[in-house]
């Protein structure tokens, strides 16, 4: 199989919202090249997991993605072309011309595979559908995950400040919703944990997919967990559906200024005395996250940081 690659110069601070809409228009995964400097620990996760800083300096960046020689590419192109244009109406996203090269390289969609290995978050294993176990000394619970070329592995740590935070709270018989779900990976811990059923919503139709493989990968009933396509923030289908005053617990791993859109409909979804988990927040701008938990009516009871990265631990008052 031959693939055409697309290759786009950009503004570096515009990387993340610009890797959405190339997901929203169909494009399955993307290769980022910057001059920000990486860390080691971002070495570890390269391709995977790493979240964009909107606040990083004019730098430029270069994306690419491939589509199949003999896949319907104009429709996707057109589809790419389109969102790129209407993210020019309200951000700075730099020159983005297409240029187009022909490649050889028949499994490009599975090369980062080798930079996503077995992690444990304390005593739980996480491991690469691909991979076998290589120590389970002091593992209480393992958690298989395929995030495929769209979502995270967990192996960040806002991930990871999500887990320890689910673990803490969930006592069983909880009802979860996880925003912004991705690979699942945050729904299948809590279902594992013994939450009773989980309701994820995305943005991107491969969640559902994705979702649906890690439950059958993970031993558990497709009837546990329903993904919903849409945003909480400003869809009333998808609003209605979330329903309110329905889940003791709600996560969102989604950048902080997301984080500010959607915590005043968040909140609404909470039963009273439920438990807000949310994370993607760099340390300094926590107080962005906690001053619209506090403005929903929420009180904030704790942060936790792993590294750069805080999670806001929040709740909604009984009364």
């Amino acid at each position: 199989m031959r693939w055409v690659k697309y290759r786009m110069e950009i503004l570096a601070e515009a990387e993340d919202i610009v890797i959405a809409a190339l997901a929203e228009a169909g494009v399955e995964g993307v290769e980022i090249e910057d001059s920000i400097p990486l860390s080691e620990q971002d070495k570890k996760q390269m391709f995977v997991d790493i979240l964009p800083d909107p606040g990083r300096s004019d730098e430029r960046a270069w994306l690419s993605f491939y589509l199949e020689e003999d896949a319907d590419r104009a429709q996707v192109l057109e589809k790419v072309r389109a969102a790129l244009e209407e993210l020019r109406s309200f951000a700075q996203i730099g020159p983005c011309t297409i240029e187009e090269s022909l490649t050889e390289d028949l499994d490009w969609v599975n090369n980062w595979k080798q930079y996503f290995h077995q992690f444990r978050v304390d005593d739980i294993l996480i491991i690469p559908s691909w991979e076998e176990p290589e120590e389970t000394e002091d593992v209480s619970m393992l958690i298989r995950i395929d995030p495929g070329t769209a979502f995270g592995t967990g192996m960040h740590e806002t991930t990871q400040l999500c887990i320890r935070q689910l673990k803490k709270h969930v006592r069983g018989g909880e009802q979860l919703l996880d925003l912004g779900t991705g690979s699942g990976i945050l729904s299948i811990a809590a279902l594992k944990l013994g939450v009773s059923h989980a309701v994820g919503t995305d943005l991107d139709p491969s969640a559902v997919t994705a979702v649906g493989e890690n439950l059958e990968a993970n031993g558990i009933s497709p009837e546990k967990m329903d993904v919903i396509l849409g945003n909480l923030i400003d869809d009333p289908a998808v609003q209605a559906q979330v329903g309110e005053n329905a889940y003791d617990i709600v996560t969102a791993n989604i950048l902080a200024e997301i984080l500010v859109e959607m915590t005043p409909r968040a909140a609404k979804t909470l039963k009273p005395g439920g438990i807000y988990i949310t994370s993607g927040i760099l340390a300094e701008k926590r107080t962005l996250v906690e001053d619209a938990c506090r403005a929903a009516g929420l009180e904030v009871l704790e942060v936790t940081a792993q590294g750069e990265w805080v999670c806001v631990l929040a709740r909604r008052p009984l009364a």
